[in-house]
Formats: C-alpha cells, sequence, structure tokens
C-alpha cells in the first residue's frame, strides 16, 4: 500500500509562481515511476510530467519550458515547480506513483490561476 499526500495549490496570478509536493509513504526510488498529472473542469486528466529512477522528466508539450519536476528522497517527496503560470494551467492536480504493478493516487491539490 502507498500514500500520496500533495500540497502546495493555491490561488497565483497570471505569470506567477507555485510548487507543488507529493510526499509519498515509502522511498521514492522504490517506485517504477512518478507522476504529476491535472484535471481541469469538464476536462479529463492528463498527464503532466512524469519520471523514472532511471529517466529524467518528460513533460507535456503544454508546460515544458515553464514547469519543473525533481524530487528528493530524503523527506520521500517529488515536487513540481510551476512557472509563468497561465489561466489554462488552472486545474487539480494529482501525484501518482506505479509500486510493483499497481498505480496509486493522491488526492489531489488545486491550483487556481487567475487576476
Amino acid at each position: 500500500q502507498v500514500q500520496l499526500v500533495e500540497s502546495g495549490g493555491g490561488l497565483v496570478q497570471p505569470g506567477g509562481s507555485l510548487r507543488l509536493s507529493c510526499a509519498a509513504s515509502r522511498s521514492i526510488y522504490s517506485f517504477d515511476a512518478m507522476g504529476w498529472y491535472r484535471q481541469a473542469p469538464g476536462k479529463e486528466r492528463e498527464l503532466v510530467a512524469d519520471l523514472t529512477p532511471r529517466r529524467s522528466p518528460r513533460y507535456a508539450d503544454s508546460v515544458k519550458g515553464r514547469f519543473t519536476m525533481s524530487r528528493d528522497n530524503a523527506p520521500n517527496t517529488v515536487y513540481l515547480q510551476m512557472n509563468s503560470l497561465k489561466p489554462e494551467d488552472t486545474a487539480v492536480y494529482y501525484c501518482s506513483s506505479r509500486y510493483i504493478g499497481t498505480d496509486y493516487w493522491g488526492k489531489g491539490t488545486l491550483v487556481t490561476v487567475s487576476p
């Protein structure tokens, strides 16, 4: 069993920045993969960024150059640094991990980008 807890969401103006955190209940290097997803109102959940223990992060085209996913095994945490935020980035952001073939999800954190 894996627990994931996201934090760091909130209201930010266009052009602003936020850093999301995802705290895992076990070492992030024990996971086959970890990712950040988002779901905007009325839309399907989409991949924002993901990484594996052996691969650097890859990003959706819509966030390349603005978002950075990173990891810190000491506190079993992955981060999503979001810069130059746009209104279309408004969504609930979810952390996900794959562990022994099973996908686990956090409850999500809301990011609202609005003047």
